[in-house]
């Protein structure tokens, strides 16, 4: 069974971040047998003086198929949630069966990108379509968000992986250069794409910087490259930090 997980934790100036308890929570789910982790993607959703965040507003979604039954997973998630939750924050955790969630659902995370939603109408919108939204702490209004990511991972054209699960995650392999049938083969990579329309093969060289983020386009997972000019050690390097970020967010 394929599941999607929303969480967001508006956090607090100390904490570490929704990205990083994603991470975590991915993690803890692996290591308790309870499904397998695809991967994790950032979504950026709206900057607005009457919503509350710390820094970025965004939150993750994280991809699984299930080892056990969905409410173990929620039980699971739920508890690790609450502990890791930072002091003063309002928690939300959305899981969802992936072909349970509706147009409706992947609209509402549109929405969230530009258009201050209510707490009230997120929780009318799961229970409508039969999903799991829980405010865990504060006042609750965490579940815009985590509804939102999962409406936008379904749509599966926003936002960026954080960690993708494969032979080599993307955040553990060395920074420097490798061929694109190597990204592909061990970092979960799907696409290495250029910025401009040009040619590019499996043989070809990548200069990996230390800000590698794949991007979530048509369901893939796509690492952007930029065409390097009279250089005999690598054709390609990675996209520019800003230009991911003005694409992702």
């Amino acid at each position: 069974m394929r599941l999607l997980i929303g969480i967001d934790d508006t956090d607090n100036k100390e904490s570490r971040g929704t990205g990083y308890n994603s991470r975590q929570l991915a993690t803890a789910i692996e290591q308790e047998k309870l499904g397998r982790v695809h991967g994790i993607t950032r979504h950026q959703l709206f900057v607005h003086p009457n919503i509350p965040y710390t820094s970025q507003n965004s939150s993750a979604c994280l991809d699984v198929t299930a080892e056990g039954i969905a409410k173990d997973l929620i039980h699971f998630c739920r508890s690790y949630m609450l502990q890791a939750g930072a002091e003063g924050s309002d928690v939300g955790l959305c899981i969802a069966e992936s072909d349970r969630i509706s147009k409706d659902i992947i609209r509402w995370g549109e929405d969230a990108k530009s258009v201050v939603l209510k707490v009230d109408d997120a929780s009318k919108l799961a229970r409508s379509n039969h999903i799991y939204l829980e405010g865990l702490t504060g006042t609750y209004v965490g579940i815009i968000g985590a509804l939102a990511a999962i409406g936008l991972r379904s749509g599966g054209n926003d936002g960026r992986f954080i960690w993708l699960n494969s032979e080599k995650n993307l955040r553990d392999i060395e920074q420097g250069i490798h061929t694109v049938q190597d990204l592909m083969k061990f970092s979960g990579i799907d696409v290495v794409q250029p910025t401009e329309n040009e040619d590019i093969n499996l043989k070809h060289r990548v200069n990996l910087n230390e800000w590698a983020r794949p991007l979530l386009q048509q369901n893939k997972a796509v690492l952007l490259v930029e065409k390097t000019i009279n250089n005999t050690h690598y054709e390609w390097k990675c996209a520019t930090k800003e230009l991911v970020k003005r694409i992702s967010n």
